[in-house]
């Protein structure tokens, strides 16, 4: 699937929080609904230990890609085919039903006299990983930030993952995975380079 990159809502840093004593309480009221007790011994300290959790699970909402992919390097000696990362392995959250999607992304781009710290491309999908999500939405956001930052000649992305809502809950279809693809620029305009990507992501 070929995701369209759009803008999407920014997620605002100034919307006030539930304190963590509210975050507690209401995990205390789901569990109660699921029909446990929470204050019997092994669940009294659970509260607190799933909004620990949660502010770890979902950091991606205090972090912003433009600040990690601020810093680029211009010295390539002239470099400029095809740089991928691949098997960049994530863990996020169904926003329907806010349970995991587990896979991993394979990026690629095409620099235009600059080039990003590899470890900058790995963190990118960390920070909208850890967020709730849809991956179709994840897909075209990771090269959204690569394409306005960086300014490449193109972005290829590529996401493959398990869905647990499918696997868990509703048809429960343990094992089936979800491929979703991006093409910005070059990769978009040229079906070869959209090929080479796809057979570089498969080799091993």
């Amino acid at each position: 699937m070929d995701a369209i990159v759009k803008n999407f809502p920014q997620t605002s840093r100034d919307t006030e929080r539930p304190s963590q004593k509210e975050a507690e309480e209401a995990i205390r009221v789901l569990l109660r609904w699921a029909g446990d007790d929470p204050s019997r011994e092994g669940l009294i300290d659970t509260p607190a230990r799933v909004a620990k959790a949660y502010r770890e699970l979902f950091a991606g909402y205090e972090m912003d890609p433009e600040d990690v992919l601020g810093r680029t390097f211009e010295e390539v000696a002239g470099y400029d085919d095809m740089v991928l990362v691949k098997d960049i392995p994530f863990y996020s959250h169904c926003e329907h039903h806010m349970v995991p999607i587990i896979g991993k992304a394979h990026v690629a781009y095409m620099p235009d006299g600059k080039v990003l710290g590899l470890s900058k491309i790995a963190r990118v999908v960390e920070i909208y990983g850890r967020r709730l999500q849809t991956q179709e939405t994840m897909t075209a956001q990771i090269a959204k930030a690569i394409d306005d930052t960086l300014a490449p000649r193109g972005v290829a992305v590529m996401l493959e993952a398990e869905h647990m809502c499918m696997a868990m809950r509703g048809v429960q279809k343990q094992g089936s995975t979800t491929l979703t693809t991006t093409f910005t620029g070059t990769f978009k305009a040229e079906p070869a380079e959209q090929a080479r990507f796809m057979t570089m992501v498969r080799s091993r």
